[in-house]
């Protein structure tokens, strides 16, 4: 007798359940965003603290901006730590309440690769509430009531990560260029890290170390969210195998093409993206057994589909060590020490008859993105947690001083500080598509981008490894954890100096904008920084085709694919979506004139990049006072 409609039934009913808890939590807070009222509770039950407190003038920091139900606590300055706290969890109140519908499990303005993102960002928030509440625990008396609205609220966000594991268009992306599946297993490996580190800091122990692994799992002491890590890991290693196939070795001797679409083009953001998340399969994958798709053809018995997968696999560390060799070699910086765009290959034609060309990566595209510059940070924590080889952690703290060098920290408030210095000026972090309003989805997405790998790489070291058979995980000693944490500690003042600048765009929705470099609309509405004495465009190095779309041309299509003889393709894949956003946004908000309501104005993409930074101050600096 078969046991598929059993088996039919039983996933019904699960499916039913988690539904069902969705609708209960949804009953509970009414709506998915939470009132001004209701995050300054919330606040306190995380801290034991009371938040609302005098400002030098008498009265209350804290007030009310406007009627909207998540309108916006006024913060003077984020200038005390729980100023921090309270600003980072009404941008995640608004990202969420403002751009996610939990009924589709999606983020229906965000494109796909940006989704995955903003997954990520939600997962590593939730990461840095639970740190504080156990953090605050240790301090303060142990109160139920106050753990049961903490626990609703870290469950509230969590079920929203559930819902968008069905609503992510996994099946769109495996089509899509290498860097989109390599964001897609970043989000479900921060996911599965976030389960373990909730469940380890207030259920039972499930496992120890810096890694994640599954661990002596009890079934009756477990966190619910548990049953989805086999989902979240599957989806991880099918886009971590599909993303591999990018790794090429007769071209410039190594490194990850970026499109499969298009000509070989080796970037800075793919090759990076390929040893972070190699490095995080090698840390924190815990194994799969799902051997879906089936169309995948298992080399040993074709009709099983994929073989199972290993935790721990020592080639997915060896790639990452290959991947970083490779990168670091490959040239792939400017005189500022900033990772450029990347490099095409003169004389490729490709085709069945084409030719490879030099074969060498010679055609230098100097373009500076600030997301080159982080997503290999977290990449660089990983191999020394991996390796224990300093090395790794030194390349990184040169790395960030070479950022904050370029977005002008050091002419800030001098003559010379609206001088463009590479990736800002004043000292804030600036995308060159910011000053002129032409950001697309790509470029509103990659400063968030920047910090949330930032705050992975300033995660104090740990001071206790694991060993288990060939793995293992290295420990910091006293001095190394001293090093690290000082180094970390003194890019306090720029992130606060960038925390403050965003902070500064929000409108009257609590909405952040994406250039953070000018004052927003409650704090000078007719203001124009570009009229200031001084004022420097933002230069273009190389081809902005993140913003502007690829460039339609012999260099960068292939020689068969003949649509880009007749058309412009952008490389957004849901350009339709792109173009919907753009109509249905309202930017008609009175007479003002807010240069972040420009162009795409303030989107999902802008409101992460928000909350990241804001993650990024309260976990590196604020969390400790």
């Amino acid at each position: 007798m078969s046991t598929r409609p059993r088996s039919r039934k039983l996933l019904l009913l699960a499916v039913s359940c988690f539904l069902l808890f969705i609708a209960i939590l949804l009953f509970f807070y009414g709506t998915t965003g939470l009132s001004s009222e209701q995050l300054v509770g919330i606040y306190s039950s995380f801290s034991s603290e009371s938040p609302v407190q005098s400002s030098t003038s008498g009265q209350s920091i804290l007030t009310e901006e406007s009627t909207h139900p998540s309108g916006p606590v006024t913060i003077d300055g984020l200038s005390k730590p729980s100023d921090t706290f309270i600003a980072l969890l009404q941008a995640l109140n608004v990202m969420q309440s403002h751009f996610y519908t939990i009924w589709q499990g999606q983020w229906p303005h965000a494109i796909d690769w940006t989704a995955a993102v903003m997954g990520t960002q939600v997962s590593a928030t939730l990461a840095a509430m639970t740190e504080t509440w156990k953090s605050c625990t240790k301090l303060h008396r142990h109160d139920a009531i106050q753990d049961q609205e903490r626990e609703n609220t870290i469950n509230l966000y969590f079920t929203q990560i559930t819902s968008f594991y069905f609503g992510e268009n996994s099946f769109g992306l495996r089509t899509q260029a290498y860097d989109d599946m390599l964001w897609v297993v970043l989000g479900w490996l921060e996911g599965i890290k976030f389960i373990y580190l909730h469940s380890d800091l207030h259920y039972a122990s499930t496992h120890s170390g810096d890694a994640n692994t599954k661990g002596s799992e009890s079934n009756s002491s477990l966190w619910y969210a548990h049953q989805f890590i086999p989902q979240f890991a599957h989806r991880a290693r099918l886009f971590y195998d599909l993303a591999s196939r990018g790794w090429d070795t007769s071209l410039c001797g190594g490194g990850m093409v970026w499109n499969p679409h298009l000509a070989p083009y080796k970037n800075a953001i793919t090759n990076q993206l390929y040893i972070s998340a190699s490095i995080s399969m090698y840390l924190y994958f815990p194994g799969d057994n799902n051997a879906s798709p089936f169309s995948f053809k298992n080399p040993v018995r074709p009709e099983t589909g994929m073989p199972p997968a290993q935790a721990h696999d020592p080639q997915h560390l060896e790639n990452a060590v290959e991947a970083y060799q490779w990168l670091k070699t490959s040239g792939m910086t400017n005189w500022r020490g900033l990772y450029i765009d990347g490099f095409h290959i003169s004389g490729w034609r490709g085709g069945k008859n084409g030719s490879i060309g030099t074969g060498r990566c010679d055609v230098r595209d100097g373009q500076v993105y600030t997301y080159n510059q982080g997503v290999i940070l977290s990449g660089l924590r990983g191999l020394w947690v991996a390796t224990g080889s300093k090395m790794y952690l030194e390349d990184g703290h040169r790395l960030i001083r070479n950022v904050i060098a370029a977005t002008g920290w050091n002419t800030r408030g001098t003559q010379w500080r609206w001088q463009w210095s590479g990736l800002g000026r004043n000292g804030v972090m600036e995308e060159a598509c910011d000053s002129m309003g032409t950001c697309s989805q790509n470029g509103h997405t990659f400063k968030g981008i920047f910090f949330h790998h930032f705050t992975l790489f300033c995660k104090p070291l740990p001071q206790t490894g694991r060993s288990e058979g060939v793995f293992e995980t290295f420990a910091a000693d006293k001095d190394l954890f001293t090093w690290h944490h000082m180094k970390c500690e003194k890019y306090g003042r720029w992130l606060r100096h960038n925390a403050r600048a965003a902070y500064m765009t929000r409108d009257e929705e609590g909405e952040f904008g994406t250039w953070w470099g000018i004052p927003g609309s409650k704090h000078s509405e007719q203001y124009d920084m570009t009229k200031e004495s001084g004022f420097e465009s933002a230069s273009h190095e190389g081809t902005d085709y993140r913003n502007e779309g690829v460039p339609v041309d012999e260099i960068w299509r292939r020689p068969e694919d003949q649509i880009w003889q007749f058309q412009k393709l952008d490389d957004d894949r849901n350009s339709i979506a792109v173009e919907e956003h753009s109509e249905e946004k309202d930017t008609s908000r009175g007479t003002r004139c807010d240069p972040n309501d420009r162009g795409r104005g303030r989107t999902v993409e802008t409101q992460s990049g928000g909350l990241a930074i804001l993650r990024a101050l309260w976990m590196v600096i604020d969390i400790e006072k």
